[in-house]
């Protein structure tokens, strides 16, 4: 391990997407559009992204037809 602080550490973003996949990555925002005090569109986002291998079974799995 280096002693390097990890403010200061470089690290490609292929390896930090790969890091962030391999745990899990929960996104949430909201997003409200509004003109005089008056709300036209409001979005909220919510939002799972995680990594899929053959290990973890999938919640879409379809039956046998």
């Amino acid at each position: 391990m280096s002693a390097e602080p990890l403010a200061q550490r470089q690290i490609a973003l292929v390896d930090l997407l790969d890091r962030l996949l391999a745990g899990g990555v929960v996104v949430a925002g909201d997003l409200t559009l509004r003109i005089a005090d008056v709300d036209l569109v409001r979005i909220d986002l919510h939002a799972l992204i995680s990594s899929v291998n053959e290990n973890v079974p999938s919640p879409w799995e379809q039956g046998e037809e």
